[in-house]
Parts: structure tokens; C-alpha cells; sequence
């Protein structure tokens, strides 16, 4: 009796399982505008057509399923191209924490006037300084760490739970720093730089002074994204087309499916999943890409008039593109038609390569006003301005980056100095 329970239980579980499973397949479809397969699964498993599902739920789910087979079949593995087998990852390092809020729908949005939230107070401090310009930051997917890049060729990690500075690779005679990013698996911190290489630094190790690998591109590295399974990484440099690269094999894989593309890239991203990723360019386009067959599906041309596009980053449902120029202003853009949806206005950016982004939750946009060296914070939604704060940098700060993870983010500046800043309680 005791069996047949079991089996019976089985039997209801594997079934819920599959309805689930059938109802993300249905959900995709309809979501990617691929009516006539929609009606057609949802027909055959007797699903319905207006099933409610996660924007891009099923997509998030097979890229944590392969990373997650990935790193089962790693494990007990001899030294691979890149990854050592006896680097020992920091506890918990790629397990992401639940958000603190739902992300933002703009699309629900139509008349919001008046109704613009607070930006929680931050507190700030100097947490270190670079011999020359601090140039750019990046923080972990986990939020942990936090990785900072300077005009005097070196890079300061630090781990966020302590703001304790845990690796300073001598400075050296050398290029600047111009982009990091980190592994979302392994304890791998990769920077773009301008004598046209990009390096990986293992920070498992507790002392780092060099390289571990570096690939030799052909041009100067503006900006570099990693794929979210790992296995790809985006190199978007002085040439118009993003370069791809298999940190595997570390072979460049360039689109084929390109019409005349002019200027280099300022800043590239993956969205969340891999399926897209964008790009902000030197002429003032942003454009957005398959992240399989790397065609360029969309051109925003002349998003930023006839000044340069020095950032953009998808939001966390990857249906909206938050874009920055030197016109001063901020922007955001609907992936599924190129629509300006909100432009957020009143802070000056003519003269430095800054990114406008979210807070964690989405809420807010921040970014950076040169002329009077502040930080300028606006309500996601309304696009209205809701803070100043000074910048306590000497000079305008050139970089801000927001944790993934909290309320928290950093500030790099001309002065060379590094502060982090952390909501009140």
C-alpha cells in the first residue's frame, strides 16, 4: 500500500512538472511573437494560450540549468585552458540572492506626474585611491565583490562585506584600464584594456600580481561582457563589431550579418540570459544583437543625436535598454520595437565615457552631472529628478556602477579616488 502511494505520488509530481514545463513553452512563444506555435502547443498539451509566466522565465531556467550542469561535470576535472582544478572558489561565490523588490514594469506605466518616490539616503566614503585616474568598476553577480580599474594600469578588488581591498597588482608603465567583469561561475576577474588585451586574474588566490591568461585582441578593449553561461565573453572594442571570444579555445568570432557600421564601441552588454546583447557606439547608435547568431536585429540610429553613446544596459526582464550620451541625456528604449520610452533629463555629460544605471531594484536611474560634480538620481518611472547629492570626488566623478544586490553603489573619479556608497539605515 505504502508503494502505491509512492507511485502515486510520483505519478501527481511528474505531472505537475510537466504542465509547468508546458506552460513556460507556451508562455515563450507567445511572449517572442511566435503566435502560430503557441496555439499549436497549447492545443496539443491542452495548456492555456494566456497562461501567466515570468517574462523570458524559460530562457533564465536553461541558462541556470547549463551552468549548473556545467559545474557538475567540471568538478573532479584536471586543469582545463583556463580554470585550475585546485582553485579553491570563495564560499557561496555565484549564488545570488533573492531581489529586494519585483523589477520595474514600465509597460503598465502611463500617468505617473506626482507621483515620483524618494531616494533613500546614502552615506559615503573614501575606500582607496589609485595613482592615477579611477576610470571604471564593476561588481560581482553576487554582489560580494567589487573590482575597480585605473588609468595606471592597475585593478583593486575588494570585498563589499568589509570594503576590504583584498588584491593590488603592482602599477606598472602600461595602458589604462578601461572595463571589468567577473565570471558569473569562478573566482575569474577579466579587464579590457587599451594596449588591446584582455587579461584573467584569478582571485581565489589571495596575493595576485599577474595575469593568469590574456588574449591579444587586434584593438583597443573598451568594454567587456562574459556570457552568462561562461563560455563566451563580448569584447567591444575600436572596430564597430563586437568581438566575440571562446575563453575555451579563446578563438574571435566576428558577425558575418553586418550592414555598414561606423565607430567604435563604447560599451557592450549581455542581458541576463545571453539571448541579446546591446551595444552603445561612437557615432551615436545603439544596437541590439541575437546572442546566437550575433545578426544585429535592431539600430537605434542617432539615439544620441550626433554625440556619442558612451553606455547602455538591459533591464532585468530584457525588454528595455537604459542608454547614455554625450547630449546629456539619459534614455530608455524598448527592446521589442526601438520605442523611446523615458528620457530622463538634467545632468551634464559632454565630455566623459559615463554609464547611467539602475539601482538594484530598478526604481531609480542614477548617473553623474560633470558641470557640478554631483551625483543625479531620478524616479525609474516618472523620469523626474529626486536627488543632488555632491559627489565628494575633486573633480567630476567619470564612473558609477550600483550593487546587483543592495542598496549600495561606487563612485570613480578623476581625482583617482574610489568611494562607496551605502543607504542609511
Amino acid at each position: 500500500m505504502e508503494s502505491s502511494n509512492g507511485s502515486l505520488e510520483q505519478t501527481l509530481q511528474e505531472g505537475k512538472l510537466y504542465r509547468q514545463v508546458n506552460a513556460l513553452i507556451v508562455a515563450h512563444l507567445r511572449d517572442n511573437n511566435l503566435n502560430q506555435a503557441a496555439s499549436a502547443v497549447a492545443s496539443a498539451t491542452m495548456t492555456p494560450l494566456n497562461v501567466e509566466a515570468s517574462p523570458n522565465k524559460l530562457l533564465e531556467l536553461v541558462t541556470k540549468g547549463i551552468a549548473v550542469e556545467k559545474d557538475e561535470m567540471l568538478r573532479g576535472v584536471s586543469s582545463s585552458v583556463l580554470f585550475d582544478s585546485n582553485t579553491v572558489i570563495p564560499a557561496g561565490y555565484g549564488s545570488i540572492p533573492p531581489p529586494r523588490a519585483v523589477a520595474v514594469d514600465f509597460s503598465g506605466v502611463h500617468d505617473t506626474k506626482g507621483s515620483s518616490k524618494s531616494f533613500p539616503k546614502h552615506e559615503t566614503r573614501h575606500v582607496s585611491e589609485h595613482k592615477n585616474v579611477a576610470r571604471c568598476a564593476r561588481f560581482s553577480p553576487d554582489g560580494r565583490f567589487l573590482a575597480t580599474g585605473s588609468a595606471d594600469t592597475s585593478i583593486k578588488l575588494f570585498e563589499v562585506s568589509k570594503i576590504k581591498q583584498m588584491m593590488l597588482p603592482d602599477a606598472r608603465d602600461g595602458p589604462p584600464i578601461n572595463d571589468l567583469d567577473f565570471h558569473p561561475q569562478h573566482a575569474i576577474l577579466i579587464s579590457g584594456a587599451k594596449d588591446h588585451t584582455i587579461k584573467f586574474f584569478d582571485f581565489s588566490k589571495s596575493i595576485l600580481k599577474r595575469a593568469v591568461r590574456v588574449i591579444q585582441d587586434t584593438h583597443n578593449v573598451r568594454s567587456v561582457s562574459f556570457h552568462p553561461s561562461g563560455d563566451f565573453l563580448l569584447a567591444g572594442t575600436d572596430h564597430p563589431i563586437a568581438h566575440l571570444y571562446d575563453i575555451n579555445t579563446f578563438q574571435c568570432y566576428l558577425s558575418a550579418n553586418v550592414q555598414e557600421i561606423n565607430g567604435a564601441i563604447n560599451q557592450v552588454r549581455y542581458s541576463c540570459t545571453g539571448g541579446m546583447y546591446v551595444t552603445a557606439s561612437k557615432d551615436g547608435a545603439i544596437r541590439l544583437w541575437d546572442g546566437v547568431t550575433a545578426s544585429c536585429v535592431r539600430s537605434i540610429v542617432g539615439a544620441h543625436g550626433t554625440m556619442e553613446a558612451t553606455g547602455a544596459n538591459f533591464t532585468k526582464d530584457q525588454r528595455y535598454v537604459l542608454s547614455s550620451g554625450k547630449d546629456s541625456s539619459v534614455k530608455l528604449w524598448e527592446v521589442g520595437t526601438g520605442r523611446l520610452v523615458k528620457q530622463y533629463l538634467g545632468a551634464t555629460h559632454t565630455q566623459l565615457r559615463c554609464q547611467a544605471v539602475f539601482n538594484d531594484t530598478e526604481e531609480f536611474v542614477l548617473s553623474v552631472d560633470e558641470s557640478s560634480n554631483e551625483i543625479v538620481t531620478w524616479d525609474a518611472l516618472t523620469a523626474e529628478r529626486v536627488a543632488r547629492w555632491p559627489s565628494n570626488h575633486i573633480g567630476a566623478p567619470r564612473w558609477v556602477e550600483h550593487s546587483p544586490t543592495e542598496a549600495a553603489f561606487v563612485t570613480c573619479g578623476t581625482d583617482r579616488s574610489v568611494r562607496f556608497w551605502k543607504e542609511t539605515l
